[in-house]
């Protein structure tokens, strides 16, 4: 089952201990919103997806962020809080990454073994 998504907004759930947890969700699918990302903002609202995707980077940014590497089927499978100016390590599994202010996902319950699902407006 392959996901397509397109550039635009719609919400995160994420599933935990906590129960289902809904976030804003921006989404980045084409080249030109995955390469602007968070880049020039001062804060972001909610969270942004960036697919397809293995690595980011936070060169430019203004903030440190979140990131969350998923699989195929949006499981979690790292977490990482990025400083700016730093290169991300590609993740061989990841096939989206989620970006958040730095904090964030702790708050929603984004963990290793976690699951989220997406859906668009």
């Amino acid at each position: 089952m392959r996901r397509r998504w397109r550039d635009g907004r719609g919400t995160l759930v994420v599933h935990g201990e906590r129960g289902d947890v809904p976030v804003p969700l921006e989404t980045a699918s084409s080249y030109r919103a995955r390469t602007k990302g968070l880049l020039g903002r001062d804060t972001v609202d909610g969270a942004l997806l960036l697919s397809p995707a293995n690595s980011v980077h936070t060169f430019g940014m203004r903030f440190p962020i979140d990131v969350a590497y998923l699989d195929r089927r949006l499981n979690v499978i790292a977490v990482r809080t990025m400083k700016p100016g730093r290169l991300g390590l590609p993740r061989l599994r990841a096939r989206h990454v989620l970006e958040a202010g730095g904090g964030a996902m702790a708050g929603w319950g984004v963990r290793v073994g976690g699951r989220v699902t997406v859906r668009a407006d």
